[in-house]
Parts: structure tokens; sequence; C-alpha cells
């Protein structure tokens, strides 16, 4: 009958065509595919396949895609995050590491919180200057600057500004472009009372003449640092970003009595080389430590200061290195083990 011949050419050709459009890309039953992918039916001999949301890759999603950032490059718990995260297949474009508060560098590698040297004087009184200076008992006592040392004792044992300076600042010269993340502040006992800096601004200069002062978060001014509670602890104030900067100046804001301050900056050589190498921890041993000669006390090796007590702050009886001779010709030696860069030496 030519009718019902007529429709089943027809319902073939439906189906031919259908098959054409499945063949172009509809979807299918997505739960083939893991991780929430999507399912395409394939072309040719390919019943499917999936199209995997970011993160995932595979035949069907079943495998996580491999980044820049798998496994973290980054130190020190820090995060990683892809820069542009346009890739093709798995060819990734660059990523930074975001570094927790004290940390630095391309990875996060360096420790960036070390002590200055305000406290122990490596920062030289020559560095250190202020707007004013507080003479007290006729004119004997002078509360300088240079005396703004985070623990220093004495009855005179910080700086203190002029109660006639209306805009008091104490500033650091660092000599040279040093990365700085923050400060500790500490007051002082003056005649008996506590006297201490309750806030406090923080400005900056490469040159000595021009300073701006830090700004707070989405436009809100000049940050205001909150200080200290008493004249004796110590507040820890870290920057939200590291400064690269040879002047610091500290503004006191608000004071308790009188603006009376002890204070440390901590952070690192821009390079990032600050870290101790290892002779005051022991993490150099005592093998890598040599010397041209050894002191012996009454020729005694029993009493002998060996190279290897040239340790920094080590106790005891023997506690140095003590060549034989007062001679110019006679040195110490580390070997580091491996090439390291050196930047300085305390």
């Amino acid at each position: 009958m030519p009718r019902p011949r007529l429709l089943a050419a027809l319902c073939g050709a439906l189906l031919c065509a259908s098959g054409l459009f499945a063949a172009s890309g509809d979807f299918c039953d997505s739960s083939q595919c893991l991780n929430g992918g999507t399912c395409i039916l394939g072309q040719d001999n390919t019943p499917f396949y999936c199209l995997c949301p970011e993160g995932f890759t595979g035949l069907i999603c079943n495998e996580t895609e491999k980044g820049p950032c798998f496994p973290n490059p980054c130190r020190n718990e820090a995060e990683c995050r892809v820069v542009d995260d346009s890739h093709r297949g798995d060819v990734f474009t660059e990523y930074v590491c975001m570094c927790h508060h004290g940390y630095t560098g391309v990875h996060c590698e360096t420790i960036c919180t070390m002590p200055l040297g305000m406290e122990t004087g490596a920062i030289a009184d020559s560095q250190i200057s202020a707007s004013s200076v507080h003479l007290g008992f006729m004119g004997l006592q002078r509360w300088a600057p240079e005396l703004a040392r985070l623990h220093r004792t004495g009855i005179v044992n910080a700086w203190t500004a002029s109660n006639y300076d209306k805009n008091p600042w104490i500033q650091v010269n660092l000599m040279r472009k040093m990365r700085v993340m923050g400060v500790v502040t500490q007051g002082a006992s003056r005649a008996g009372s506590a006297e201490y800096l309750k806030t406090f601004k923080v400005a900056y200069s490469d040159n000595g003449h021009k300073f701006q002062f830090i700004q707070g978060a989405e436009g809100t001014g000049d940050k205001i640092f909150v200080g200290n509670m008493d004249n004796s602890g110590l507040k820890v104030n870290l920057f939200d970003f590291p400064l690269e900067v040879q002047y610091v100046r500290l503004v006191p804001i608000i004071c308790h009595r009188g603006c009376t301050l002890r204070f440390e900056l901590l952070g690192c050589e821009v390079n990032g080389c600050a870290e101790p190498l290892g002779m005051k921890d022991n993490s150099i041993p005592d093998r890598q430590i040599t010397a041209s000669s050894i002191y012996r006390t009454w020729g005694l090796n029993a009493f002998s200061w060996y190279p290897f007590y040239a340790r920094l702050d080590k106790q005891g009886k023997f506690n140095a290195w003590t060549a034989q001779t007062n001679d110019a010709s006679e040195w110490l030696q580390i070997d580091l083990g491996s090439e390291r860069q050196v930047a300085g030496i305390i």
C-alpha cells in the first residue's frame, strides 16, 4: 500500500535528521559526567563527551585540572592565585602568591619582620632625629631621640617631645631603601608617671624632605594606629602593605600625659636577605667553623677558646673564639656548606 510506505519513509527521514542534530552537539544525560560536568552527545564513534567546570578535566571530569597553583608553589601557607585564568588545555599563565603578614618575596619565602636595629644599636644615634626634645630637671635631663630604643633602661631612657611642640615627630634614616613591615612601640616612666602614645600616624619618604602618610582603607584618609595602654608593654602594629623606603617617621596624635616613646622598626632588606645564617642557633655545625689559631689558657686543651665557640650570645666560661696572638694575620672562617648570599654581619 503506497500510503504506509510513504509514512515509513517520512519517519525514517525524521529519525535520520534527528541523528544529524544529535551529532552536532545535543545534550545527553549529565549523570554520566562527574563534578558537575555537562554531557554533550559526541560525533562519529564517540557516544558523548563531558564539558567540565573550571578546575576539572578528564573524560568524565574525574581529574583535577593541573595549573600553576597545583601543587601550591607558595610558601608559609600563602594563597596562590592565577593572574589570568585563560588557558588552553594545560597551558596556564602566571600566578601570584598572597603573603600573610610578615612575609614577602615572590613565593612568600622571606620572613620580613626582623628588628631593623633600634634596640641593638645597629641603627646609629646619628640616624635618629626628632622635631623637639624635652629638657627636664632644670635642663639637665635631655630626653633625646637617640634614647627612643626599645627596652632602654635608666632614669632618662626614652624620647619625649617638648611640651611646646604642637606637631611632634620622630624619624629614622635607614641610610638605604629597606622594606619596612611594621613598628613596635613602648612608653616610659618620667618623673614617676607613665607616659606613652595612645594613637599615632606613620609617614615615609625616600629623600627625607617630602613625606606621605600611610593611608587607611577605602579612602578614609591617614591611617591612625592604636598605640600603648601603659608605659612598659609592647604594642606591635604591622602595615597592610610593606613600605620600601629610606625614612620612617612616627607622628604622635594622642599622648598619655606626655609624648614619650621607645620603639623598633620591623622589616628586612629589599632583596629579602636579612635572615641569620645559623651561627647562633647551631644550624652551622662546629666542624664548619675554623680559625688560624686557638688560644689555650695555661696551654691546656681543656681551657681552649675554640672557633666553634664564636656564636652570638653564647654562655659559659668559654663563650667565644680567641686567637693565639694579637696579630692582624689571625682569622676566623665559616664554611656555609653551599653558595649563600651574605648581606652583613653582627
